[in-house]
């Protein structure tokens, strides 16, 4: 199976003969995976070298003209380095694009702390009309991609390298119903519905699927706790824990209920390791999702 960023530099390349008003903003990450598409199209694919506030200034500069740029790079030099040229270009200007980032929380753990952006969701929830999207397969991603093109809104679409094995449909921004169940709500975004299916089999719960998860699902929350007494909830995303957290709580807020926010940690793993140890070391995996999804449920 290719990789979500293999399936988005073929994806956008194809687009780019499609849509006259696309263009692709790089700085310098995945420039050698654009370069036939740049070679194509020398005024719609730009390369600005490692130069990250002006990466996002750029496209935002294509947006005012009329373009719909796809602006990429790593989470960490996507959504963090360059916030305040985000808020501002983007935001306040009040134009679109569509920012697509790799590395995610610690796709690529030998690269450091200064490659890793568990806190990327959550610095763009402080912004206003942004639609956030965490594909969980390359086709996924593929789908997702093709919907923003589409548009003219704010669009943030998180890429990695850890992937479910199985596509599923994607399409609005609705949760979809992957198994029901009686005794709680797990909700899982993205390449985190594998580990979760596996920590929950045999358990009598309902299992949501997340790959929108702004503007979020309240209606599909709602629906999934049913009209009980209350409601039991477990958030699993692949990024900074409880980011998700008051959106939950504020769609339940007129029934009784709990939410436990699961995802990476806010202690910065300062031995780098492997991916599946970073997903041990958070609690991630299946057998820490199920130890603390199954402990929250009986207390």
């Amino acid at each position: 199976m290719d990789t979500m960023r293999d399936r988005f530099i073929a994806t956008a390349s194809q687009l780019l003969g499609e849509e006259p008003r696309l263009a692709v903003v790089l700085a310098d990450i995945s420039a050698d995976g654009f370069a036939p598409a740049r070679r194509a199209h020398p005024d719609r694919v730009i390369n600005v070298g490692i130069r990250e506030q002006l990466l996002i200034g750029a496209g935002a500069g294509m947006a005012l003209t009329g373009m719909r740029p796809i602006v990429h790079t790593f989470a960490s030099f996507l959504v963090e380095r360059p916030f305040e040229q985000v808020k501002l270009d983007f935001g306040h200007q009040g134009v679109g694009g569509i920012l697509v980032s790799a590395g995610g929380s610690y796709d690529w753990p030998a690269g450091g702390f200064t490659h890793m952006a568990p806190g990327d969701v959550a610095l763009l929830d402080t912004l206003d009309d942004w639609t956030v999207h965490v594909p969980g397969h390359p086709d996924e991603a593929e789908a997702l991609l093709r919907e923003a093109v589409d548009g003219d809104d704010r669009v943030y679409v998180r890429l990695s390298l850890q992937a479910n094995r199985e596509a599923r449909p994607v399409g609005g921004a609705g949760f979809s119903v992957v198994r029901e169940g009686r005794g709680g709500t797990v909700v899982a975004v993205g390449p985190m519905l594998d580990n979760v299916l596996a920590a929950t089999e045999g358990l009598d719960v309902s299992v949501l699927y997340a790959t929108t998860v702004r503007p979020f699902d309240t209606a599909g929350l709602r629906r999934a706790v049913g009209a009980g007494p209350g409601a039991d909830v477990v958030l699993v995303e692949p990024y900074l824990a409880d980011t998700s957290t008051a959106r939950a709580n504020e769609a339940l807020a007129e029934l009784p209920h709990r939410v436990l926010g699961l995802g990476v940690g806010r202690a910065e793993l300062r031995r780098y390791g492997r991916m599946d140890e970073h997903l041990a070391a958070h609690g991630l995996d299946p057998q820490g999702l199920r130890e603390r999804i199954t402990g929250f449920l009986r207390a």
